[in-house]
């Protein structure tokens, strides 16, 4: 059971109850406001990395690498993964990719850093992929999918994240791999699962996409302890005795 988080007080109130937190790039449309995770640096995944990783007692943190630190070659990717953890304290690095990222993986593995792999819709690639649409309904596109999972297990990922993909793909991959799968919009089949946090408790209302079921609406209370707040301060009814000092 996974969920990401990006701040040490979400982490403090998740980690009991999930096996893996994955600080995800995906702060950079739920913290940064960016339209694409494309943006993201090193430095951003750090800084966050950070905050869970200290503050998390029971769960794996998994910490993703984000576009541009690994894909030009192995060696870079083990500087930022060595990086990472070393700076964050995290047990493991996510990256994306299949067959072309598959040497790298084994690399990295090779040297004592624990992997999670993801393929499918692989958000860092939008841009070449055309969009975020559904990934695995073609022919052409399943063999392709499949073949990536092939070889990041092969590879020594230790699990394999599969986004956005066609329910019978995600089924037949899970059955198929050795690595423990982890399903977000591929399949109940799938051996864990993992959502945005923020998309689970309702505060990221910008984009809901059809594979989120929201637990929890609290954008509205938010909003609305602020518009509370802001009237009793311009009423001056806020502070009131019980919120002053005496002299």
């Amino acid at each position: 059971m996974c969920l990401t988080s990006y701040t040490a007080l979400t982490t403090q109130l998740i980690d009991p109850h999930v096996d893996l937190i994955l600080v995800g790039d995906s702060l950079a449309m739920t913290i940064y406001g960016m339209d694409s995770t494309v943006g993201v640096t090193l430095d951003m995944m750090i800084a966050h990395g950070r905050a869970v990783a200290r503050s998390a007692g029971h769960a794996c943190v998994v910490v993703d690498l984000p576009f541009g630190s690994y894909e030009e070659s192995p060696a870079q990717a083990f500087r930022s993964a060595a990086r990472v953890m070393a700076e964050t304290g995290c047990a493991a690095v996510k990256l994306e990719g299949g067959v072309e990222m598959a040497e790298t993986i084994r690399f990295l593995t090779a040297r004592g850093v624990p992997v999670m792999a993801h393929i499918g819709l692989t958000p860092q690639s939008v841009n070449a992929l055309g969009g975020y649409g559904v990934r695995g309904r073609t022919a052409d596109q399943a063999a392709a999918i499949m073949a990536d999972a092939m070889a990041v297990d092969g590879a020594g990922a230790f699990s394999v994240v599969i986004e956005k993909t066609a329910e019978p793909l995600s089924r037949a991959i899970s059955e198929r791999i050795g690595a423990p799968t982890i399903g977000i919009g591929a399949s109940v089949t799938c051996d864990g699962q993992i959502l945005v946090i923020d998309d689970v408790i309702g505060l990221f209302t910008a984009f809901r996409p059809k594979f989120v079921k929201r637990y929890a609406e609290i954008a509205n209370p938010i909003a609305a302890a602020a518009r509370d707040y802001a009237a009793e301060v311009r009423a001056r009814q806020f502070p009131g005795p019980a919120h002053v000092f005496g002299g």
